[in-house]
């Protein structure tokens, strides 16, 4: 089967002119480049099938690569591909051919609908008409998902390389959480995967800057940090990774899509974040991270 992507490249890596610290930023659901194919098997229209996009979040990063690190972003929607999944985390109800026991069919994700070829968007909405055929899943799969994280695992290597750590920044957008009686919920929600995933000293100055911006911030619920963290994380050996999910609600209009007045200083901000992570201290994240016991939320 042909890539939906023939045409045109699914992902991007943006290079900065030169590279200053051990940090890789990685923007791997906010894709808006939806085959044409892909549109005519879905039920929904253009609006709703966006809603499980990370929207804009590659911007609000954007100027990692000017400040002197490397962007990995993805130009597919994540309800085309999720690579924030494991590469075989699929829903057997989706296609039209028996899976193999090989592949993980049981996971929580899946039985949301949310694998690495995602049954539903957000709200619940199936996304597709037809079941699929295995031969679409094996072409998004083995011909994106795989060249996808070994461009992030290359960038990682070099940082290693070059600096003796890496440090990932995992970027991404949440729904604005509800408000639970009268505490209000976080604007911000860190994930180092209850600890065990970075450099304290690391989690700790990226929710000083957001706190001190006024921003409220939360460490590892409801996210704790998804494949992506989880996978990649391995301070013991010199590579750190942390998820920063963002409330929608702060630069943008959730129903619309449409960019807010708090989009320009909320990427000011990030913008400050990252050169506050390009001055921190290597030997601060020589430190292995403490390990609590590891906990399944994400």
């Amino acid at each position: 089967m042909r890539s939906d992507y023939w045409d045109q490249p699914a992902f991007e890596t943006i290079r900065p002119r030169r590279m200053v610290a051990p940090l890789v930023f990685n923007s791997p659901h906010s894709g808006r480049l939806y085959p044409d194919r892909f549109l005519a098997m879905t039920r929904l229209d253009h609006l709703s099938i966006r809603q499980s996009e990370d929207a804009y979040v590659d911007e609000l990063f954007g100027r990692a690569p000017h400040l002197g690190a490397p962007l990995l972003r993805a130009h597919f929607p994540r309800a085309y591909l999720d690579v924030n999944r494991e590469p075989w985390e699929l829903d057997p109800t989706m296609f039209v051919e028996p899976l193999s026991e090989r592949f993980n069919t049981t996971s929580p994700r899946v039985a949301a609908g949310l694998g690495t070829l995602a049954r539903v968007v957000a709200e619940n909405k199936p996304i597709y008409r037809e079941r699929l055929t295995f031969e679409d899943a094996r072409m998004r799969i083995e011909g994106i998902y795989h060249p996808y994280h070994a461009a992030l695992q290359n960038l990682l290597s070099e940082a290693a390389t070059r600096f003796g750590v890496a440090v990932l920044i995992d970027c991404h957008s949440m729904p604005q959480l509800g408000r639970h009686g009268e505490r209000a919920t976080p604007d911000i929600v860190l994930g180092d995967r209850y600890g065990t995933t970075c450099s304290p000293a690391l989690i700790d100055l990226v929710e000083t800057g957001f706190i001190a911006a006024g921003l409220k911030v939360a460490r590892n619920r409801p996210y704790a940090g998804g494949f992506c963290t989880r996978a990649y994380g391995r301070p013991q050996h010199g590579v750190h990774a942390l998820q920063i999910e963002v409330s929608r609600h702060l630069y943008m209009n959730e129903a619309t899509l449409e960019k807010n007045a708090g989009f320009e200083p909320l990427r000011q901000l990030i913008d400050s974040m990252i050169h506050a992570l390009i001055g921190l201290d290597l030997l601060a994240l020589a430190t292995p991270a403490p390990s609590p016991e590891r906990a399944a939320a994400e």
